[in-house]
């Protein structure tokens, strides 16, 4: 079987932090030696529900596997709500009519209608790819009218296109596109086009167009005769014809320990990407939907680390609001014989089910037997189904991994991930607005390198302990204490942001009549509250100039009942309208891992200055301080700061003069812009030029 798998470019350069472990001498660690780690839940710090089409998986048309009953019954097991089709780059070079992608194998039996078979067995969605590199806007045009229209499938998502930056045009060349301009503007004018015609033939659907994760290549390379990157020149021009972007994520870390501390660059990341649309996307930016169209660990693949990354990866992006998360892939074939941390065998394999194939003499299980991977995705709906609340929870051990999620049904679940390969971990449990009732929970596990899922009541609502290596989800019930019948506060939305103020306006709770409302800032897992309101918004003041906030509306009852937390709204303060200082700050290019910025530095003031110290924090904590020129810099974690030198120290009043410095940072995955930069103490109106 041909196999196809994704392009290694799309991680090149990423760095990883690296936590080493102790282990013990047998391998193990004691129960009664077990380390502690705090673990807080607030339920009061909502961050979204679960979409429908969140626990996602890629197929491909060269899997003869793809639609058999064995498969559709293990995906259906699994929960999977999106499947991806027709399979990464053959999305390019596929035609649906023929079922043929030039070039490329095919295997009988994976033809569209089969692919919805399985999609309609296990009770899915699609996400299809609309073939960009080689087809037309006509070609996509006729397969939804084939879909929607003729057949009634009613299939909703459609991408254009796969990795369309891997065309060439940047130096790698990995997927197909047969335009005689392969440039970011060619393919962003051509989306138009493909979002038109499809649209034509059916405008319930959504349309989807390619973009990069920032600190991923190609991310913030300019390329020769253009004036912006990828990311910037498509949602440009196509922002406001698409209703959703992908990306893809392969951070393939330098080992196991490596690649289990990247899901923690997703929030940063992700958050970047969110700056990047509603900078650039248009005036409705905020309706463009994320989609996280691919994602793997890329290494131990087919052993307990990937299953540890695609548990805390799945649950990381969605609590950052992405809508889907399609792990590559159903199946993928052995390369390369390797040994995982644990021992176990790895076969370099990227599907979630076994191929049953061989490299050499060694061959991996029998056909369609699942990798741990597959019960990481399993594990998903033991800790939540969609609709249910994703809330906050917290861990003060970066080797333990905490999500929740309050259910429908009013319990408490609680997924705790131990990416320690030799020691057991004692979890004490903490909650802020929900009381546990006394009964054991019951908890589901998912072991080391183990065959399948087990549950068993045990441990307490306070302490449970975390085996090496493994994938726990505690499931906790309520005390019994009343609770408000109002619905969260919906479709909450920030205005009117100055340095010091905000306006947050929010649609009034059903189920009841709201005495107030109360508005929170998630602070950690802590709740502050900054505003009260009898009606649906409030004027927030006393906020820090350039800061980032992120904020709940709760509503309560009659009785003084809390609702549940409204979805999550994220804004930065601005800086002062009318300081004494101004400061530019632009990011002229980047490449994956490193970015150079250039500033502009003025005194607005009355006073002239001689001797200066600009001050400021990266907002990442994957960004560093690299060189710099036309300043003394320095650089202490995300702290850094520039001095004049003896030629430019002298800064005129009212603008006179100006000192332009700059810097290289590197980055090891998001390096969002400094909210705030300082001159001698001073916070300055900070601009942002593209």
């Amino acid at each position: 079987m041909k196999v196809w798998r994704p392009g290694t470019a799309l991680a090149a350069g990423l760095l990883a932090l690296t936590t080493a472990v102790a282990a013990a001498p047998d391998g193990t660690a004691a129960a009664a030696t077990a380390p502690q780690v705090d673990v807080t839940v607030n339920t009061l710090e909502g961050l979204g529900t679960i979409p429908t089409t969140g626990y996602g998986l890629n197929s491909a048309v060269w899997d003869s596997q793809m639609n058999v009953p064995a498969v559709q019954n293990l995906l259906g097991q699994a929960g999977i709500g999106m499947l991806r089709y027709p399979g990464g780059s053959y999305g390019d070079d596929y035609h649906w009519q023929t079922n043929t992608a030039p070039g490329g194998y095919v295997a009988p039996g994976t033809d569209f209608d089969s692919f919805m078979g399985t999609v309609k067995t296990i009770g899915a969605q699609p996400i299809l790819i609309a073939n960009y590199g080689t087809g037309t806007p006509q070609e996509a045009a006729g397969w939804v009218q084939y879909a929607n229209v003729t057949k009634g499938y009613g299939d909703k998502y459609w991408e254009v296109g796969n990795e369309n930056y891997g065309n060439g045009y940047y130096g790698s060349a990995w997927e197909a596109d047969n335009h005689s301009s392969k440039s970011p503007t060619t393919y962003a004018q051509n989306v138009i086009q493909y979002s038109k015609a499809m649209k034509a033939v059916d405008p319930t659907i959504k349309v989807g167009a390619v973009l990069t994760l920032p600190g991923n290549w190609p991310d913030g390379v300019v390329a020769s005769g253009d004036s912006a990157d990828w990311n910037r020149t498509v949602l440009s021009i196509a922002g406001s014809a698409v209703d959703f972007v992908i990306v893809h994520w392969y951070p393939n870390g330098s080992g196991a320990s490596s690649a289990l501390s990247e899901p923690a660059q997703l929030p940063g990341a992700l958050a970047q990407l969110r700056s990047e649309i509603t900078k650039y996307g248009g005036a409705n930016a905020s309706r463009l939907g994320v989609a996280l169209t691919e994602v793997n660990a890329g290494v131990d693949e087919d052993t307990q680390p990937d299953a540890l990354f695609g548990a805390d990866t799945y649950f990381t992006a969605l609590e950052q609001g992405v809508f889907t998360v399609d792990w590559w892939d159903t199946h993928n074939g052995p390369q390369a014989i390797s040994t995982a941390p644990d021992g176990a065998t790895d076969y370099d394999d990227w599907g979630v089910l076994s191929s049953g194939t061989c490299v050499g003499s060694v061959c991996e299980p029998a056909m369609n037997t699942p990798f741990p991977s597959y019960f990481a995705i399993s594990m998903l709906s033991k800790l939540g189904h969609p609709g249910d609340q994703m809330v906050k929870a917290g861990t003060d051990q970066q080797l333990v991994a905490a999500h929740a999620v309050r259910q429908a049904n009013g319990n408490l679940a609680v997924m705790l991930v131990n990416k320690d390969p030799a020691n057991a971990y004692t979890v004490n449990l903490h909650y802020a607005g929900y009381t546990p009732s006394t009964a054991t929970p019951t908890v589901y596990t998912y072991g080391d390198e183990a065959t399948s899922i087990t549950s068993a009541a045990q441990g307490s609502s306070a302490v449970q302990t975390l085996a090496p290596y493994s994938i726990e989800t505690v499931v906790l019930t309520p005390s019994g204490n009343p609770v408000s019948t109002l619905a969260a506060p919906g479709s909450p939305a920030v205005s009117q942001v100055t340095g010091s103020q905000a306006t947050v306006s929010w649609t009034p709770s059903a189920g009841g009549t709201a005495t107030r409302y109360e508005v929170y800032r998630q602070f950690g897992t802590t709740s502050e509250l900054l505003a009260e309101s009898t009606s649906t918004s409030a004027t927030i003041s006393n906020l820090v100039p350039g800061s980032g906030y992120t904020l709940n509306v709760l509503a309560t009852d009659q009785n003084g009942n809390l609702s549940p937390p409204s979805d999550p709204v994220s804004f930065t303060t601005g800086t002062p309208a009318n300081s004494t200082c101004a400061v530019d700050y632009q990011v002229t290019t980047g490449w994956g891992n490193g970015y150079v910025a250039a500033l502009t530095v003025t005194d607005t003031g009355p006073s002239p200055i001689d001797g200066w110290s600009l001050t400021f924090s990266f907002p990442g904590t994957g960004e560093t301080l690299g060189s710099g020129w036309n300043a003394n810099w320095s650089g202490s974690g995300q702290n850094v700061e520039a001095t004049s030198l003896s030629w430019n120290a002298n800064l005129a009043a009212g603008g006179g003069n100006s000192a332009s410095i700059g810097f290289v940072g590197n980055n090891n995955g998001a390096y969002p812009s400094p909210a705030a930069i300082s001159l001698n103490g001073t916070v300055c109106t900070t601009t942002y030029s593209s």
